[in-house]
């Protein structure tokens, strides 16, 4: 027989990232709380348990990397980008870890029952997420979506303990939404998403479409758009001094772009002749053409001619993937940090503002529209709620009032 977990890319991902604890450097194991992944973690030399962070730590050591690497490689799939970065770059002189000391101490059987009480799926259980990823994939949901609904399931499959989750009926997942409100305290969108992607394993996964008929959803809080005033925005993006993060700014302000979609820009996506972007696999698995700026075009040209990249627009330290959407959003706080910004504002909002300054200067809701890709003219027209120019035609009662008293 093939081995189903390989042929369909079903390894555990597990994240191994650099961190400080104790004043020592560390190398944290982020790793899906598995009996299996643990007892193979167990067996790497110099492992310890932090009960405070509640994760397994190595030393920040090259020869301790290699041994973490080698136990972990052959049962997940890795993600060592921060270690590397570090040993590349280290922010301090590599650490020795105290000798003799504080001794790594072995977990005793109590506390690896109370750790498997907290934090493990157990056994009866472990069948769930393979079999929900698996689907998840052959069904070409994106990567955002399969984390998302991963992460929200591992939640409930922790929380459920000894529970069997095939054996949930309606009103036993009621019960349990019901305490995610009242005990958890989630938010509506967290119990959302935790609706969704219960509701894709027991109807997706397990064939049970009834199952959900009789579960209501909490209403969501409409928020509006968080917009930065065409002023702020030249403001932050021009005071920028480092030339490639100038350039994917305006690119992502110019063009309407979310943080995924400008960062994975190729080169060859750039079409100068008809002053069109083409945005490939956008949100939804969907191609579009967003606007060229003139501008934007001659930032991006000095930019090209400095840096030299190959295939993606914006490349990340490898020269081999895309710069990192994470990398993005950073580089977009540090622009407007001296602009006295309410704290959520977002990498996000260069797109929100781009909606709202084209419908404040005339353009029509529907070319806004498909500029957006969003499939529901709904969400476009929420932009209408945060245009000044429709707010400032509005004359407050009051100040008609003033205005026939004192004419």
């Amino acid at each position: 027989m093939f081995n189903t977990q390989k042929q369909f890319n079903l390894l555990p991902k597990i994240i191994l990232k650099p961190i400080q604890h104790r004043q020592a450097f560390w190398i944290a194991i982020d790793a899906p709380k598995l009996e299996s992944i643990n007892n193979i973690i167990k067996k790497i030399k110099n492992r310890y348990y932090s009960g405070s962070k509640k994760i397994w730590l190595v030393p920040l050591t090259k020869q301790d990397y290699k041994n973490t690497f080698a136990a972990l490689k052959p049962i997940a799939e890795l993600n060592t980008d921060a270690i590397k970065e570090w040993f590349i770059n280290p922010k301090k002189e590599e650490p020795k870890p105290k000798e003799n000391k504080e001794p790594v101490k072995t977990p005793t059987a109590q506390t690896q029952v109370k750790q498997k009480k907290q934090n493990e799926i157990f056994a009866i259980n472990e069948n769930v997420l393979p079999s929900m990823q698996q689907l998840l994939h052959l069904k070409g949901y994106s990567q955002s979506t399969q984390k998302t609904y991963l992460g929200e399931m591992m939640h409930f499959l922790k929380e459920i303990k000894h529970e069997s989750a095939n054996t949930f009926t309606t009103a036993r997942l009621k019960n349990y939404l019901q305490y995610c409100h009242t005990t958890s305290k989630l938010s509506e969108n967290t119990i959302h998403s935790r609706m969704n992607a219960l509701k894709f394993y027991y109807e997706q996964v397990l064939l049970q479409e009834k199952l959900f008929w009789q579960i209501p959803r909490p209403k969501k809080r409409i928020q509006l758009p968080k917009i930065l005033s065409e002023e702020k925005i030249i403001a932050s993006l021009l005071s920028i001094k480092n030339l490639k993060h100038q350039a994917i700014l305006l690119t992502a302000y110019s063009a309407g772009l979310r943080v995924s979609e400008a960062v994975a820009i190729k080169i060859t996506d750039i079409d100068s002749d008809r002053m069109q972007i083409n945005i490939r696999c956008a949100k939804g698995k969907k191609d579009r053409m967003a606007t060229l700026s003139v501008y934007a075009l001659q930032i991006l040209r000095k930019y090209v001619a400095l840096y030299k990249p190959k295939n993606y627009l914006f490349e990340g330290q490898d020269h081999k993937e895309h710069y990192s959407s994470r990398s993005a959003q950073i580089i977009f706080k540090e622009a407007v940090k001296n602009l006295n910004l309410p704290a959520n504002v977002s990498f996000h909002s260069l797109r929100h503002s781009y909606a709202t300054h084209l419908l404040e200067n005339g353009t029509d809701i529907k070319l806004i529209q498909h500029l957006l890709g969003h499939n529901d003219i709904k969400t476009t027209l929420r932009y209408t709620h945060v245009s000044t120019k429709t707010i400032q035609k509005i004359e407050s009662p009051l100040d008609k009032i003033i205005r026939k008293k004192n004419p």
